[in-house]
């Protein structure tokens, strides 16, 4: 979800890191961006607009996802580029039938489908159809902010600066302690994006908030590359300027998820009654935390592609999915 009230980064040798802005920054920070990447690209969220660099189809994507679920959008996208694929199509097409898309695909804030035909008819009028590449030049199309201007400069024209939106200022406190201020979320952001690379910066660190370090983080779940080096992951304090009360960790479902993995990693095979004491020592069959609340966290792991369980009451047994 993006909106062009986040800010984007100076470039990878932008501002100096001031005292106290990353006190958890290690040092190897080759294998920090290694790590990232390699996560990334090892799997993703296969979003159709990850497939091109048209920069067109990317402007259309960040526009409509600008507070606007992403699995919302994916329909929408591909909808609008059927009626209008490229950008004369868009430029061409009457405004009022653009904005009556936009309303009938619950798309919010119409204005935002008045913006992008006026922005297709400046690409044609003051650009030749050839789309500015970079965020200053981007940001002189109607409607285009800071923010949509670097992810479509990242995306389409690997020209971007280095991304922080809610997402990335989540990940970099959690990881690295870099303390809640823009300026501070800035300079960490553009030390550590590899220089040239904003596409695939930008878009794994957008990935890592998306999908292990949301509002609840998924560590273990996701396989975040960043253990290793996480303060929130070493202390267990996952608070984050849009997260502000500490969730309790001591007794959490998290926690006890946790302790579930990291005991069928050490058998074959367990029955629900074989594990429920080695995850609580208070398990009992039959009570508060017995069978059945074991059964559920057990299928919570199993939806998550963690373990597979099979049978029922006590004859049910749980595995580490291969």
């Amino acid at each position: 979800m993006n909106d062009d009230g986040a800010t984007a980064g100076t470039n990878a040798g932008g501002g100096a890191l001031a005292d106290g802005d990353a006190p958890a920054l290690p040092d190897d920070r080759g294998a920090v961006r290694e790590a990232l990447v390699a996560w990334y690209e090892d799997d993703h969220r296969d979003f159709p607009w990850r497939r091109t660099e048209d920069a067109y189809e990317i402007l259309v994507s960040e526009v409509m996802s600008q507070q606007t679920q992403l699995d919302r959008v994916v329909p929408a996208w591909e909808a609008f580029l059927d009626e209008w694929p490229t950008v004369e199509d868009l430029a061409a097409a009457d405004r009022g039938e653009v904005v009556a898309f936009w309303s009938s695909h619950s798309l919010g804030y119409n204005n935002r489908a008045k913006y992008l035909h006026e922005a297709a008819t400046q690409v044609l009028g003051e650009h030749g159809g050839t789309f500015p590449e970079t965020p200053e030049e981007l940001q002189g199309l109607m409607g285009v902010g800071p923010y949509t201007a670097n992810a479509v400069a990242s995306f389409a024209f690997n020209a971007g600066d280095a991304v922080v939106d809610t997402n990335v200022k989540r990940v970099l406190h959690r990881a690295f302690a870099v303390p809640d201020d823009d300026d501070a979320f800035e300079r960490v952001a553009s030390l550590l994006m590899p220089e040239g690379e904003s596409r695939v910066w930008n878009n794994a660190i957008m990935e890592l908030g998306g999908v292990a370090c949301g509002t609840k983080p998924r560590c273990d779940e996701a396989g975040c590359p960043w253990r290793r080096w996480c303060h929130a992951y070493e202390t267990g304090d996952f608070t984050a300027p849009d997260v502000p009360e500490q969730p309790e960790f001591e007794g959490s479902r998290r926690q006890m998820r946790g302790r579930a993995v990291s005991v069928l990693g050490e058998f074959d095979e367990l029955t629900l009654d074989e594990l429920g004491p080695r995850v609580r020592v208070d398990y009992a069959p039959g009570g508060e935390y017995g069978r059945e609340w074991l059964r559920g966290l057990v299928e919570d792991l199993a939806d998550d592609g963690l373990v597979d369980v099979e049978g029922d009451g006590e004859e049910a047994t749980v595995r580490l999915r291969a």
